[in-house]
């Protein structure tokens, strides 16, 4: 090997460059973020395509594959646009050509496919060489005039060939058809539209040029489906819209936002009072067998109560059978709850983030959107008539030279006969140009017949006409605009609601109202459940009711507090020491295996507090609270719910005071008794109801505090059991003695009451 033929830096260390890191870093990724924002992730707002599908439509195109010629193997449009534009793995371009051909991702295919392309199970196209191919009356809308200098063209990867920077888009692509990409730093997220729509608003768009987005939108749709402007997305694979018209207006004002869409269902009468719901539209993008796969596993893990089982019965279009579990479960109440938990109700994003002049990346509007659309007809438009201005004055030229030679057709086969250079000879005697006299000498022998010189006239009169219209459309705004104003009209009645194709699919709805708790309990299966609290705060829910606490277990120098019957839709409210309530969903205590959880696992509950009692919440009921100090209130007990883990502060408590007591109240009067065993008993109604506060003084001590509190019926009297469980009763003529005003002190208690100081 000679010595001319090491590389450089194989041996010294002479040729090492020493380079920042950070800033070689900073160049490096930010080439690497702007091509992938540029020429990978972003479509351009004129034609609506990145530029691989750009590619691809170009491609059929040079392959002649339009909508009334035959297919072609997907294998060789993918060939054709790897080998000449798109220097990328056969298998993106592959999926890329696919999902432009299919329905349901894809509101106006541009590309029509012969063979397996795939479904909305999640099913994969069949290989490319198994399938064919073709464009459709959509794509060559797209690149209608690409042949007439509509667009500009730049060198491709190998600069052996030649590909469009965008297409002439006689289509609103990027709205119709959407987008949605993944850039470095930003994404592009638009739902796919109802082209009718979007030609009827670009037309009040150039009519108006100053109409705000609202103008351009539908509020209230007309009876005549074509005369609505855009009221929303339109998804191929239909479903139904349910948010207000200002949410959806907001998001186009700004470009982004998002669209809460839910499958399209209704109930199928199956006689004697039983029914099924029926899905027939999911939302877009949702694989069909993964949806059932996750309804199935909500199934088994029990968290769909409502509903029995769910069967596939699809066959071209869409059929999920939904089997409630009776026949008295409301439909509508088990369809909020399979929205809640499946993706039979999705949020679409919007994020209209696209490159502007395919050059600058930024979020727009709707209206912006519909403007640079039309500004780029304007320019197609423009450069289209050029092109043709120019190809006419050629031929004029031609035509020119033709009546010459017709008009002196035998000098004319002289000189072609005798002179050397013929070409010179004919320019100097009839002061033609060099195009003219060799467009005579390239004439045919049989074009010589009589005929011809009236042809002739005839195209030269015809073609001057259209260059004086041409030349009149270039000097005219106005009739620039008035011609694309026709060409979208045409476009309109060509996609109109009365077309398969441009039948609107998408509906919008108002979200039913349904009361939360409904919705909540239709989540949780209803089983009979016995809570357990222990001395030191551990929760735990065992099965059933039991009616026998004494074989329970707890921790060494644990024991047991109190134990409730319950279900597990139940909730279950827990009052502290601190005055707080916690609001606990039954069906989320931990289960009967073990000594359960620290309830300040549960909920943020301070260290420094205990629980004073637990119960099942009943709405309506109301709660008496009272302090140890003797303080306290009457709080309703819907009041005191609480929808966090940091619970609700419902009876403010100071140091060394604790909240003592929390009792539901019934009847007429209150009987409390302290520490010191003195009982006072008084009207409930001296009990402010209030939803939050300290309270006011229920019974005086001089030292120690409440002990117990009973609220009663004066008509049946105050009863208690003593330690033998014998009950007493006293009636209203016996408890004379202890009746006082709110806040004294009280009496010794009656004989017979209980050494404990409760009731």
């Amino acid at each position: 090997m000679g010595k001319d033929l090491i590389p450089p830096g194989s041996g010294s260390g002479d040729h090492i460059e020493p380079v920042d890191l950070r800033k070689a870093l900073e160049e490096r990724y930010l080439a690497y973020a702007l091509s992938t924002i540029m020429h990978r992730a972003l479509p351009d707002v004129r034609d609506g395509l990145k530029p691989v599908h750009r590619r691809i439509m170009h491609a059929m195109r040079l392959l002649r594959l339009n909508p009334d010629q035959g297919f072609a193997k997907c294998a060789r449009i993918v060939g054709e646009v790897m080998g000449k534009f798109h220097p990328h793995g056969d298998q993106s371009i592959y999926d890329a050509l696919v999902r432009l051909a299919q329905s349901f991702s894809v509101r106006y295919p541009l590309v029509d496919g012969q063979g397996n392309f795939g479904n909305i199970d999640g099913d994969n196209a069949a290989a490319m060489r198994y399938t064919e191919a073709r464009m459709t009356e959509v794509a060559t809308e797209l690149l209608a005039g690409i042949t007439e200098d509509a667009v500009d063209f730049r060198p491709t990867y190998n600069e052996e060939d030649e590909e469009p920077t965008v297409l002439p888009g006689a289509f609103p692509n990027l709205l119709a058809n959407g987008s949605s990409g993944i850039a470095v730093g930003m994404a592009t997220s638009i739902p796919p539209h109802n082209a009718a729509e979007l030609c009827k608003a670009a037309l009040h768009l150039i009519d108006n040029p100053s109409a705000t987005v609202e103008d351009l939108m539908t509020r209230v749709p007309a009876e005549d489906p074509d005369e609505n402007m855009v009221r929303g997305p339109d998804f191929p694979t239909g479903g139904v819209i349910v948010d207000h018209f200002d949410a959806i207006l907001e998001a186009y004002k700004t470009g982004r936002g998002s669209f809460r869409v839910r499958s399209k269902w209704a109930v199928e009468d199956q006689g004697r009072g039983t029914y099924t719901v029926v899905v027939t539209e999911i939302p877009y993008g949702v694989q069909k067998s993964r949806l059932i796969e996750k309804i199935a596993e909500l199934l088994i893990a029990r968290r769909l109560p409502l509903l029995e089982d769910v069967r596939d019965e699809s066959a071209e279009d869409i059929r999920l059978v939904l089997v409630p579990k009776s026949r008295s479960v409301d439909p509508a109440i088990l369809m909020e709850s399979l929205f809640k938990l499946t993706e039979l109700e999705t949020r679409f994003p919007l994020n209209m983030n696209v490159l502007s002049r395919g050059k600058v990346p930024n979020v727009v509007s709707l209206k912006q959107a519909l403007q640079e659309w039309l500004e780029h007809r304007k320019d197609v438009l423009i450069r289209r008539s050029k092109h043709r201005h120019g190809e006419i004055v050629r031929r004029l030229e031609v035509l020119g030279g033709y009546l010459v030679a017709y008009l002196n057709i035998d000098e004319v086969i002289r000189i072609i006969r005798e002179e050397d250079e013929p070409k010179e000879v004919m320019m100097a005697r009839w002061d033609l140009t060099d195009l003219q006299a060799e467009s005579i000498l390239n004439m045919r022998l049989r074009a010589l017949r009589k005929l011809e010189e009236f042809e002739i006239r005839k195209e030269f009169d015809a073609l001057t006409a259209e260059k004086t219209q041409i030349e009149a459309l270039l000097a005219s705004d106005a009739k620039q605009w008035k011609t694309i104003r026709w060409e979208v009209e045409k476009l309109r009645d060509r996609f109109g609601s009365h077309t398969e194709l441009g039948r609107r699919r998408t509906q919008f709805a108002d979200v039913p109202e349904h009361d939360e708790e409904h919705i909540a309990h239709a989540m949780i299966e209803r089983e009979p459940v016995t809570v357990i609290v222990s001395e030191k705060g551990w929760l735990r829910a065992m099965k059933g009711h039991l009616t026998d606490n004494s074989t329970l277990t707890f921790k060494e120098g644990d024991s047991l507090k109190f134990a409730f019957h319950a279900q597990t839709t139940d909730k279950i409210l827990v009052f502290t020491t601190g005055g707080k309530f916690y609001t606990i969903g039954a069906d989320r205590l931990p289960g009967g295996r073990g000594h359960g959880e620290p309830i300040r696992i549960i909920v943020d509950m301070d260290n420094d507090q205990a629980i004073v009692s637990a119960f099942v919440h009943e709405p309506g009921r109301k709660l008496l609270l009272a302090s140890h100090e003797g303080y306290g209130f009457i709080v309703p007990e819907s009041d005191v719910i609480a929808n966090t883990r940091k619970g609700k502060q419902v009876m403010n408590v100071k140091s060394p005071d604790e909240a003592k007591l929390c009792q539901p109240v019934a009847g007429d009067h209150l009987a409390i008794v302290g520490e010191n065993r003195k009982m006072l008993v008084f009207a409930l109604g001296d009990i402010p109801e209030m939803t939050r506060g300290k309270g006011v003084r229920l019974q005086r001590y001089k030292d120690g505090g409440v002990s117990d509190a009973k609220s009663f019926a004066m008509a049946v009297g105050l009863s208690w059991q003593d330690s033998a469980d014998r009950t007493f009763t006293r009636t209203a003529a016996e408890l004379t003695e202890w009746i006082g005003a709110r806040a004294s002190a009280g009496r010794m208690v009656p004989k017979g009451f209980p050494r404990t100081g409760k009731f």
